[in-house]
Order: C-alpha cells, then structure tokens, then sequence
C-alpha cells in the first residue's frame, strides 16, 4: 500500500471516528441534503456541524454539490468502498479465528467421556498418595 492510498485510509477512519460525522454519513446515504438540514437533529450550532462537514469533505466522503443559490452536501463512495476492501483482507484472519474458538466451545460443552474420567480418577488417586 502506498502512501496515498495510506493517506487516504487515515483521514476516511479519521473521519469516521466521530459519531456526529457517521451520523451525517447516514443521513447523506438517503439522499443529499443542505447544511441546514444536516445541522437540524444535533444540539450544536451551524458552524459546529460546518466543521464536521469539512473534515468529511477532507476525506473524500462527501461533495458539495451547486443548485442555484443551494450547496447541497452528497455521500462519495468511493472512499467508503476502500475502506471496505482494506477491511476486508482481515476477514480471514477473523473468520479462522471465530473458527477455531466454536471448535473449543464445542469441546467444552461435550460431555467428558469414559476413558477422560478414568484418566481424570487415576490423576486424582495419584495426587492424594
């Protein structure tokens, strides 16, 4: 991964760390919409939201969009997108993981077999001579 690329992830989960912004993100994906708008749900004044706004248009995760006097904000995919495809190369390692930790919780809850109790008998009488 290059250096742009690596830029790039950092400001998209930079950006995303901030429950305001994931907010607006999600308010964006169903349709675009003015700062205004975008500011009406939150307790903080307009140039609060404008700010959370500019680190999204940082990250590429919104653009601002021109309709006469109206600059309405839209969400981007794209950086959304490469993020997943960052994640994803993960999901192997996550899948294996889960794996091997079902594996272990079955054998947990399976009941000890004969020969287990036998052995675990033979180690108790040991212990006490």
């Amino acid at each position: 991964m290059d250096q742009v690329e690596t830029h790039h992830l950092d400001a998209t989960f930079l950006a995303l760390a901030d429950p305001t912004r994931r907010a607006i993100l999600a308010r964006l994906a169903r349709g675009e919409a003015s700062v205004a708008e975008l500011a009406a749900p939150f307790p903080m004044s307009q140039p609060a939201i404008s700010k959370h706004l500019k680190v999204l248009e940082r990250a590429g995760l919104i653009s601002v969009g021109q309709d006469a006097q109206r600059r309405p904000r839209r969400i981007e995919a794209r950086p959304l997108a490469e993020a997943n495809a960052w994640l994803e190369q993960y999901r192997a390692i996550w899948e294996a993981a889960y794996q091997r930790l079902d594996q272990l919780l079955k054998e947990l809850q399976r009941p000890p077999s004969a020969s287990r109790r036998a052995r675990t008998r033979t180690k108790r009488e040991w212990a006490k001579s």
